[in-house]
């Protein structure tokens, strides 16, 4: 990797300003494999460079992973003057790195949302020549039937012209209200929504558990969060 000046790599990790990296420097707090740093304007490569500030390691990444469980209620954007974002729910250094949602759920689903500042990987996941698979559990009102699964297996065409890919309906219960498991290949707008509206049973509860190989961590409580693994982030490479 290209060497970075030392304010740039301290700076990269959100919790300090290139300005504060320079005061932490001058104070002697800042060691570099080791030996105290003489000046932020030497360079290092931060993969291989052992940084530390106040004796703590600053845990450099080139890029930044995270999986949210998001809550009903919060916006799928990084600002939005109507309301609360994803990036609301997360500590203020993470907000400084430049993270934005790979994709989007509309504000009342729940479920796996990622969030990154890797962009050539997150478009590509998101590209609908790729057809990575989405997997949504919905509860609806009206009973499902196996007319609808076939009608999702074929492709659906909306009033509005939009001509859906084929995608899965799984059905895990049938009633006056339903619950089923959908899986769509590709992400268009309230997809799953529009798609269950027409077949006269609209969506009364969604949430998004997987992408890709990428299961929701049901150990993460709503609005939660927490770094995807090196061994996740390398599944999320190989599906493109």
């Amino acid at each position: 990797m290209e060497l970075q000046r030392l304010d740039k790599i301290i700076a990269s990790t959100g919790r300090w300003s290139r300005r504060e990296a320079k005061e932490l420097v001058r104070r002697g707090l800042v060691t570099v494999d080791g030996a105290a740093a003489g000046s932020v304007e030497e360079k290092f490569d931060p993969e291989e460079a052992e940084i530390a500030v106040n004796g703590e390691a600053i845990g450099y990444r080139r890029y930044t992973w995270i999986m949210l469980n998001k809550p009903a209620g919060v916006l799928s954007a990084t600002e939005d003057g109507r309301g609360k974002t994803v990036l609301d729910l997360l500590p203020r250094e993470l907000q400084k790195r430049e993270l934005f949602p790979v994709g989007r759920l509309d504000k009342d689903t729940e479920g796996l949302l990622l969030l990154t500042n890797e962009g050539v990987l997150a478009h590509a996941l998101l590209s609908p020549k790729r057809h990575v698979d989405k997997v949504y559990y919905a509860r609806a009102a009206g009973r499902l039937t196996e007319e609808d699964c076939l009608a999702f297996a074929a492709g659906l065409s909306l009033e509005d012209g939009l001509r859906c890919l084929p995608a899965k309906l799984e059905i895990l219960s049938a009633g006056e209200e339903s619950e089923a498991r959908v899986t769509l290949r590709e992400g268009k707008f309230h997809q799953v929504k529009r798609m269950l509206a027409a077949r006269g049973k609209p969506v009364v509860y969604l949430e998004r558990i997987q992408m890709g190989t990428l299961p929701l961590d049901r150990g993460l409580s709503r609005g939660a969060f927490r770094f995807l693994t090196e061994e996740e982030v390398a599944e999320l490479r190989a599906l493109v």
